[in-house]
């Protein structure tokens, strides 16, 4: 498939935490088609992200009300990914002033962006996140699966901006973070989802 080539035709960067994994267009699996997903695990031991714009219809205050207050706009749980949908990861944006590392609670991903621990008190987070998503389930590679799909043009690989956690429902976050990619990926930034809907 021609996406296969173009992914595997540009300069790659290798996954780590805090990247983002961009779905090629016309990705063969549906349910990752036109996704984006953050990485918070790799190592040997294999991959561990969720996926960052699929909004689910649960509001926040149903089912985790504490958290409600730190949550961005919409105020929903997202689906992190089809694995363990009763398990829930918390990413956030933290405040310009702090300093990551001096709080156990949180978990650098990259710049300002963090992985929660939704053990900690929500109101101890007051003063350090600026915004927070909670999600649904996840995504997982087994050692060597993801690096084996970046290889085959499953996946473009690039660095998360503190906004991408955070993006409204309605914004197309593939979309977005394909547009600000170098050439020619800003041109397959319409892409559809599936060929045959288009």
């Amino acid at each position: 498939m021609f996406s296969d080539r173009l992914f595997n035709g540009l300069e790659r960067t290798d996954p780590e935490p805090g990247m983002l994994l961009v779905a090629a267009p016309g990705m063969a699996s549906p349910y990752f088609a036109r996704s984006v997903v953050i990485l918070i695990e790799h190592d040997v031991y294999g991959s561990f992200g969720v996926t960052l714009s699929e909004r689910s219809e649960t509001a926040v205050h149903e089912v985790m009300p504490d958290w409600v207050e730190l949550i961005a706009p919409p105020q929903a749980i997202y689906v992190g990914g089809p694995v363990e949908q009763q398990a829930v990861v918390g990413l956030g944006v933290t405040l310009p002033e702090v300093t990551i590392a001096e709080h156990p609670e949180l978990t650098r991903l990259a710049n300002r962006l963090v992985h929660i621990n939704l053990n900690a008190e929500p109101q101890k987070l007051r003063s350090l996140v600026a915004g927070m998503r909670l999600f649904a389930g996840y995504c997982s590679w087994s050692p060597g699966q993801l690096q084996e799909e970046i290889e085959r043009g499953d996946w473009f690989v690039t660095p998360a901006l503190p906004s991408d956690v955070t993006t409204p429902g309605r914004v197309d976050l593939w979309g977005e973070v394909m547009r600000r990619q170098a050439q020619p990926l800003p041109l397959f930034s319409t892409f559809p989802a599936n060929l045959l809907d288009s």
